[in-house]
């Protein structure tokens, strides 16, 4: 099941932002007896997309979370999101 959380999650996040570089992480086994961990998983997501070029954090946390949207109440349970521009990364 993890693989294919991890696979849909991936997808999803190419799909929307087309990221240059992504990094996901499932730190599920962490949260392991915590009620939402039954419900979905634990992800730390690290992507780099010209698209959040000239937007404030917030507005990128928003953009992966409006990406993942299908998935946020059965695959995805909790995301730590690091989203960078091309240029902040080296």
């Amino acid at each position: 099941m993890t693989t294919e959380r991890l696979a849909r999650l991936r997808a999803a996040l190419e799909q929307e932002l087309a990221p240059t570089r992504l990094d996901i992480t499932d730190e599920s086994a962490a949260h392991a007896g915590h009620a939402g961990a039954r419900e979905g998983g634990h992800f730390r997501v690290s992507l780099v997309s010209a698209a959040f070029r000239g937007r404030p954090q917030i507005e990128r946390h928003r953009m992966v979370y409006a990406a993942v949207a299908p998935l946020l109440h059965g695959d995805v349970h909790a995301l730590n999101i690091r989203a960078f521009t091309p240029e902040e990364v080296t």
